[in-house]
């Protein structure tokens, strides 16, 4: 689907910039509070903000200052609805988030805590997800979470975002600020995190051991062995298992899944493939 998208903009100003700044793109369905967002990061407004939902039509590069450090936030409409059924400026605006996704290294994810999570967040938060960007999802407008409501939210993130339980999550009210000191230390532990590699020979003591204690479930009546491993990238982090034979999706996500027990990787997709290679004749 990101693909798709990038592929219908025009080509200017999709350069990523080389300034050194960290690029972080702002996204979320319209009227999450996006805008008041980075306002309140940036102690001035720089966007103009409305209550009525899709104010802010194009993405605005912003340099702020967080905790010492200067982010280069790309602003965005949001994503109103699927693109194939989305018209004028709107469907531009949710061209330029696949944009702004493109060009970033780190995902903030802004939801509305006060209300239900929707279709349109899980699919922006597929989107990030297929761009293989570092996430932290912000849970905007805490201040109108009561109790009820914030018991009902933790059964909905259980349900409904059980696909990105490695995620940062930043609780914050950007109408009064509260919270929003978290931001920065959640982007950075994001960005280590995929940019992280693993030694070699680390990677494959460990992957001894696990497949020592829990071997790969026989497949057809032959048991796929593992070879070995190998990190093939970082930016997110990928990983390549040679094997003998097929092994189960299962325990391609159990290797994901013991990978991030061990090594951590928190805020940033991990990808594991697993390659067949036969044993080589003598």
């Amino acid at each position: 689907m990101l693909d798709f998208l990038v592929k219908q903009l025009p080509e200017i100003g999709s350069e990523k910039p080389d300034d050194g700044f960290r690029r972080v793109a702002l996204v979320g369905r319209p009227n999450v509070g996006k805008s008041s967002l980075l306002n309140i990061l940036a102690g001035e407004s720089r966007v103009i903000v409305d209550d009525a939902a899709g104010t802010t039509r194009d993405p605005v590069d912003e340099l702020i200052e967080i905790a010492g450090q200067t982010w280069r936030f790309i602003d965005t409409a949001g994503i109103r609805k699927r693109a194939h059924q989305d018209s004028g400026t709107d469907y531009y605006a949710s061209l330029r988030t696949a944009s702004a996704l493109e060009r970033a290294e780190v995902a903030v994810v802004v939801l509305d805590a006060s209300v239900p999570i929707t279709e349109q967040d899980l699919r922006i938060l597929t989107m990030v997800e297929e761009a293989g960007r570092a996430l932290v999802i912000v849970m905007n407008k805490w201040d109108l979470v009561d109790e009820d409501r914030q018991i009902q939210l933790d059964k909905e993130m259980e349900r409904q975002l059980d696909r990105y339980p490695w995620a940062q999550r930043v609780n914050v009210s950007a109408l009064t600020g509260w919270h929003r000191d978290r931001l920065a230390p959640a982007l950075r532990t994001a960005l280590a995190s995929w940019e992280k590699r693993i030694p070699t020979s680390k990677l494959n003591s460990f992957l001894g051991a696990l497949v020592g204690a829990t071997p790969p479930p026989v497949r057809s009546g032959k048991q796929p062995k593992i070879r070995f491993a190998t990190q093939a990238a970082i930016s997110p982090p990928k990983f390549v298992v040679f094997a003998t034979e097929f092994v189960e999706t299962s325990y391609r996500r159990f290797i994901e899944r013991r990978l991030r027990e061990e090594f951590g990787f928190p805020g940033t997709p991990v990808e594991v493939v697993v390659k067949v290679k036969t044993k080589e004749r003598e």
